[in-house]
């Protein structure tokens, strides 16, 4: 939890620094009233009653009784606010770190675990924060300061206030024992139960289509019963604790009257009074210690999951070069490059080598999980070779700042994405500022004119989150616009006209060769249409490159290409 406090600015530590004055005005003035509280109730008992006696006594306790109130209203607002600023801070901090993130970072944590962090672990902090803050200061001043009071007065009570606060805080170290380990299950599960309706949400569609309604029921229901159970343990737990406080409590009440009653020397009734009332703020800062340890160990284990994404260490690091020349010609070299995820055993890509000059067409193929896409997310850096070197222009692309390699790439993935907001907004997606007619040429390019002047307002025609208002090749086309769109030196298509039908595939392809001709691109695709005019071809079997070369040269000496030519198309095309 106390890491945390570095992501403050640093206004904030004023703050802080205000509100402990605050509480300790706060708790001057509670513990000040008794004092007043005596004389007044000794003036009154007594035999000659001096009445500007009670009033002035009276007075103070009025303005102490007001001072502490304005104190807490001045406390509460400082904490609410300081709670706010963390929980706004957290927030910004942990979502750009997670924008850092490589793939390898990503499936690590899960994209359902990491929303859950972005969310709930922030709002359990500032909950803990806006609740918790005020009391974890003003508990131990006001303990520390009325216990002090009291030992002032007899030995007696505070041998009995020492055997409640032993016993207090043996109790309470039982109980966050067992419940913590209990807290850290409880956020998992609730990871677990926001995977579940993630999916559940997205694959909606296959659900219905398949009748697993009940399926997903029964799935979601197991998660739920087990998270149930575990929040139910761990609340029965902390629940021990408000009937042992109130024994404790009770059994100190009944201490300080028989005390004072029979072992210590004869009080007065105003001297008891005041007795009574440190004995009281006691009680009220147990109580308040209470509500921070029943809330503490949700906090604490939101804290830790904050702090795991936080201080990650990214596996793919930044480098400095910056190419000024930004001119549209970039070839791409790969060095006998191998690659394997992330604590696998296995290669995926073995010692692959080629290259591509600058306006050439670069098409890969081969069976499902054969590493074509793992080959090109190289070049992007969306995961680092394991061993070799992938150049651009000469520079390792390990070297390049991020933006300036981003900025040489026009990226489409395997599966369109298309963002809520309007059909301008997605096209021109992020820093392209591309002006009117260059979104216009890069959705003609694209095949897509013809569908979104049909939406009824072009470029301002509304897309719905994940694209979900326009179909699958309509989002592809969409897609590979965005990327022509940014003009960049470097296009990579993964498999991204699998949507697309052969005739719309073809006028893109040359479309395509016309608009980005002195472009690099690399094409990754099942189908040989789609790739048959390829500079070059380079094909893979489980991760190595077995061919390369051009369509008529692999189509006679590479046999796993003859075997996927084959299958789609007839010999009179081949």
């Amino acid at each position: 939890m106390l890491k945390l406090l570095k992501y403050l600015k640093w206004i904030d530590y004023l703050v802080i620094a205000a509100i402990v004055g605050f509480v300790v005005l706060q708790v001057w003035l509670d513990l000040t009233l008794p004092e007043y509280s005596e004389a007044m109730i000794n003036e009154i008992v007594g035999e000659n009653i001096v009445m500007s006696s009670v009033l002035k006594n009276g007075g103070f306790m009025l303005a102490c009784a007001f001072g502490s109130l304005a104190s807490a209203i001045v406390v509460g607002f400082l904490v609410a606010n300081l709670a706010s600023r963390l929980s706004y801070n957290l927030r910004v901090k942990v979502y750009s770190k997670i924008q850092d993130f490589s793939l390898a970072e990503i499936n690590k944590f899960s994209t359902a675990s990491l929303i859950n962090r972005t969310t709930n672990d922030i709002m359990n902090v500032q909950f803990f924060i806006a609740l918790g803050l005020q009391a974890l200061i003003k508990a131990p001043i006001m303990a520390v300061w009325a216990i002090t009071k009291i030992v002032d007065s007899s030995w007696q009570w505070t041998v009995s206030t020492a055997v409640v606060i032993v016993s207090l805080v043996l109790m309470v170290t039982i109980v966050v024992l067992i419940a913590l380990p209990k807290f850290k299950k409880v956020q998992k599960l609730t990871d677990d139960i926001n995977r579940v309706t993630r999916e559940n949400l997205t694959g909606i569609r296959v659900i219905r289509a398949s009748n697993a309604e009940e399926y997903q029921n029964a799935k979601f229901g197991k998660y739920n019963q087990i998270l149930t159970k575990t929040n139910l343990f761990a609340g029965r737990v902390m629940a021990i604790m408000s009937p042992f406080m109130n024994l404790l409590m009770s059994g100190l009440s009944l201490a300080i009257y028989w005390i004072g009653a029979y072992i210590v020397t004869p009080l007065t009734v105003g001297s008891m009074s005041k007795f009574m009332s440190f004995s009281m703020q006691i009680i009220m800062a147990f109580m308040l210690l209470i509500m921070i340890f029943i809330m503490m160990p949700r906090a604490l284990v939101s804290a830790r999951r904050i702090n795991e994404v936080l201080d990650t260490k990214d596996s793919i690091i930044p480098g400095c070069y910056k190419d000024e020349n930004f001119d549209g010609k970039t070839s791409v070299v790969f060095e006998n490059v191998s690659f394997k995820y992330p604590e696998a055993d296995e290669y995926v890509l073995h010692n692959i080598s080629f290259e591509a000059k600058q306006g050439q067409t670069i098409a890969f193929i081969g069976s499902t999980g054969s590493g074509k896409s793992t080959l090109i997310n190289l070049i992007p850096r969306l995961y680092d070779a394991t061993e070799g070197n992938v150049y651009l222009d000469g520079v390792n692309v390990k070297d390049y700042d991020f933006e300036t390699l981003n900025k040489k790439i026009g990226y489409v993935p395997q599966r369109g994405v298309l963002f809520k907001g309007t059909v301008r907004s997605n096209v021109n997606f992020g820093d392209n500022n591309a002006d009117e007619e260059g979104l216009k040429s890069a959705i003609s390019v694209a095949q897509a004119s013809n569908f979104v002047s049909r939406m009824g307002k072009g470029l301002d025609s509304p897309i719905a989150q994940g694209g979900t208002n326009v179909s699958g090749g309509q989002k592809q086309r969409l897609s590979i616009a965005r990327a022509i769109a940014r003009k960049p030196e470097i296009f990579i298509f993964d498999d991204s006209f699998s949507a697309l039908d052969f005739k719309t595939d073809r006028k893109l392809r040359t479309a395509l060769k016309k608009h980005t001709d002195n472009a690099t691109k690399f094409i990754v695709a099942q189908r040989i249409g789609t790739i048959k005019d390829a500079d070059k071809i380079i094909v893979l079997d489980n991760g190595n490159m077995v061919g390369m070369g051009t369509h008529d040269e692999l189509i006679h000496n590479c046999p796993v290409y003859q075997e996927i030519a084959l299958s789609q198309l007839s010999q009179e095309e081949l």
